[in-house]
């Protein structure tokens, strides 16, 4: 769902496919994250609403996407509870091909695994 509401003096976009809401106003805004002491440069006439990406924070707590993942991490940690965080193995996995991509598109040409690592450093 996507609505977009125009006033005199603004205009706020309301996009329900969690891309983001967007508002924008003639006169300055603040109504995203400001983290304590925080003080722009610069006005702000467009607000990304609800657009931080590990949560909000409410009553002085972070709360959101973030907290629930470090929580399971922290349990993964403490308690040895199975989770679905990427492995040491994942990451390196996922670095090499991401390394890979970006080679083969310098080079022109495709690649083939496995794939001497020594490649990325000539």
């Amino acid at each position: 769902m996507e609505i977009g509401i125009v006033g005199t003096k603004g205009v706020i976009t309301v996009d329900d496919t969690h891309r983001d809401l967007v508002l924008a106003s003639e006169k300055p805004q603040w109504a995203g994250y400001r983290p304590e002491g925080y003080h722009p440069e610069y006005e702000r006439h467009v607000e990304f609403l609800t657009s931080y990406p590990p949560g909000d924070i409410a009553f002085g707590q972070l709360w959101g996407p973030m907290r629930e993942e470090t929580n399971s991490w922290f349990t993964r940690i403490y308690k040895g509870v199975d989770t679905p965080h990427a492995t040491a193995w994942d990451g390196h996995r996922n670095l090499v091909l991401t390394m890979a991509m970006g080679l083969s598109a310098d080079r022109g040409v495709p690649l083939k695994f496995p794939l001497d690592e020594k490649e990325f450093y000539r």
